[in-house]
């Protein structure tokens, strides 16, 4: 899965925002702020990464030293997925 084409993360009074552009403006009004865990999620599924990749760069980031904290980590990274889903920004 992927993040559609069109949705841009942009860093605004030291907060980051995600925003739509071209097409996707269309569709889509408004921005999704996002704390740093956030914007590494986005950032990685814009990048192809898989979940697995994803959650070992949050557990590197975090200092994640068992299994636990890397199931906490995954827990919360397939809840945002599941809201990006719902919310129509990703492509498979």
């Amino acid at each position: 899965m992927k993040v559609k084409e069109g949705f841009v993360i942009r860093k605004v009074a030291g907060k980051y925002v995600v925003v739509a552009t071209g097409q996707a403006s269309r569709e889509f009004h408004g921005m999704v702020k996002l704390n740093e865990t956030g914007k590494t999620i986005w950032e990685g599924l814009s990048d192809g990464k898989t979940v697995d990749e994803i959650v070992d760069i949050l557990a590197e980031k975090s200092g994640a030293k068992t299994e636990d904290d890397r199931a906490v980590i995954s827990a919360d990274v397939q809840s945002m997925i599941g809201e990006m889903t719902d919310a129509g920004f990703l492509v498979d």
